[in-house]
């Protein structure tokens, strides 16, 4: 009974002093149960938590990151076992793209205090944050780092009493404002990109940071709306005439949606691109054929979507 208690006390403590979570914890906060956090570090290693001198499991805030990051792709149809590769790849592509990335610990201030505002509905306090933000990183950090991290782990706490009211006015507000982004960067002249999502396979806050990520000084990229039919792109894309037609998705393509994309690409009379998470879980697939993947990662997506209409990117 006594070392029950000493080691609850220990792992208490050290919660307290370290922002380390016990297992019950990090199970409450992801929706994830401890049989599984188990089963994702012993046979996986996808989570590696540290240990109290009993034995107690300890985790970090960046292992809870890493179970909601595991969590959305096993969601998304992605076999566990291959998480990891994944994870790993992504890791590296933000390294090489941002050598000198601030400190997580400076993101998650900024996320705790995005937490308390949504958390009190307070859409002023959410403003001032916004803008503050804004003027400290570049776009590509403020939504990937910052934002829709934020986003996406009230995303999958809509099971918990409040949640959905509060994901969604996260959602709104973030939707609002990256439109308006949108808007203002809209080109009157120069190249036109026309972006699309994948039918059912992201989220409209998703496809409009997307938007945002693509576009540069003398780029425009204009957003077709959500519910977008997949078989009217040809006849979208004949009367807008744009230089090429991104799709986004965040969902692995089965062999269906490989051809689908195959027979889209010769319909068309521009390029045709694949972007987010799908295009780099379907590269291999797609080597050979017309399609580019440009990746799903900030500054990435646009310098390959600027070498592809260029003629200069390998598909």
């Amino acid at each position: 009974m006594t070392d029950s208690s000493g080691a609850s006390n220990l792992a208490s403590s050290a919660f307290e002093q370290q922002d380390l979570f016990p297992i019950r914890e990090v199970s409450r906060l992801t929706g994830v149960n401890p049989v599984t956090l188990r089963a994702w570090e012993r046979r996986y290693g996808l989570i590696r938590p540290t240990r109290t001198e009993s034995g107690h499991r300890l985790y970090s805030m960046a292992d809870v990151e890493a179970v909601r990051s595991i969590l959305s792709w096993t969601e998304r149809g992605v076999a566990v076992s291959k998480v990891g590769s994944i994870l790993a790849r992504s890791a590296a592509t933000r390294e090489a793209e941002e050598p000198t990335a601030t400190p997580s610990s400076e993101w998650n201030e900024w996320q705790g205090q995005l937490r308390d505002a949504v958390n009190g509905f307070d859409e002023v306090r959410l403003e001032q944050l916004y803008g503050q933000i804004f003027s400290t990183y570049p776009l590509a950090v403020v939504f990937q780092d910052v934002l829709l991290p934020v986003w996406q782990e009230l995303l999958l706490r809509q099971e918990e009493f409040g949640g959905t009211s509060e994901w969604l006015f996260l959602d709104a507000f973030l939707r609002a404002r990256a439109l308006q982004r949108l808007q203002l960067a809209r080109m009157p002249a120069g190249e036109r990109v026309l972006l699309a999502a994948m039918p059912g396979q992201c989220r409209e806050l998703e496809l409009l940071v997307a938007g945002l990520m693509l576009s540069g000084d003398s780029l425009a990229v204009s957003v077709l709306p959500i519910g977008q039919p997949l078989e009217e792109l040809a006849l979208v894309c004949d009367k807008m005439k744009p230089q090429g037609l991104v799709l986004f998705s965040n969902v692995p393509h089965g062999e269906a949606q490989l051809r689908q994309l195959n027979r889209l690409s010769l319909a068309l009379d521009c390029s045709l691109a694949l972007a987010g998470e799908a295009a780099e879980l379907g590269r291999e697939a797609l080597a050979g054929t017309p399609i580019a993947c440009l990746g799903s990662s900030g500054k990435l997506m646009q310098r390959r979507l600027r070498q592809f209409l260029a003629g200069e990117l390998d598909t």
